[in-house]
């Protein structure tokens, strides 16, 4: 047998190497206008670690490595941001990602209209990770997510921000003082987990 070209880049199963948490240089590798489930505007942003990056590639191995038939990009890659104006800070969000991706590529000035994404594709952009307790599949799950952009410049010195929960998270500590503080015997409905959309790449 002759060695697969890709054996060496390739992550064994079982194998998970956690995003490290501060600042990363970001590539952008789609943008898509979406609505959400109640109908609010919103763009979903498929995002990878650049070169020069200290993970470099880290999303594009995950989703290559994928051996499902309905595999998705990571959700870890994938930012869904609200901008609808009639959310207080739907245009802010998407007055703050144009600003980051305008400062890290010198020249680039956004263009509105029809296929407004596309543009995006290629360009830099900073992101900063911190740690986010989650409450999934009854059990705590702690998780490297993207805490917020901002401009590739200095990014590698930026600060780790304050790990934060998700209301999953707290719903599941409240639901816990309840039932210590109630008389044996109580029945509690339990709040399910809420589930966000993955987009396919493509």
């Amino acid at each position: 047998m002759q060695k697969p070209n890709s054996y060496d880049t390739t992550q064994a199963a079982g194998e998970f190497e956690p995003i490290k948490l501060g600042g990363h240089k970001m590539v952008i590798k789609q943008v898509s206008e979406r609505q959400s489930q109640g109908g609010l505007n919103m763009i979903v942003v498929l995002f990878d670690f650049a070169d020069g990056d200290e993970q470099a590639g880290y999303f594009m191995k995950q989703f290559e490595n994928d051996i499902r038939p309905d595999k998705k990009y990571p959700n870890a890659g994938t930012n869904y941001m609200v901008i609808d104006e009639s959310v207080d800070y739907g245009v802010r969000n998407l007055k703050t990602f144009i600003t980051c991706v305008e400062k890290s590529n010198p020249g680039f000035a956004v263009k509105w209209g029809d296929n407004f994404g596309q543009q995006f594709k290629g360009k830099l952009i900073g992101g900063i990770f911190r740690l986010e307790k989650d409450w999934y599949d009854n059990k705590e799950v702690k998780r490297h997510k993207l805490a917020w952009f901002r401009s590739v410049e200095g990014i590698k010195d930026a600060d780790i921000p304050e790990e934060r929960t998700t209301k999953a998270y707290d719903d599941h500590l409240k639901e816990e003082a309840i039932m210590g503080a109630s008389p044996a015997g109580t029945d509690f409905m339990s709040i399910p987990d809420s589930v966000q959309e993955e987009l396919p790449f493509n």
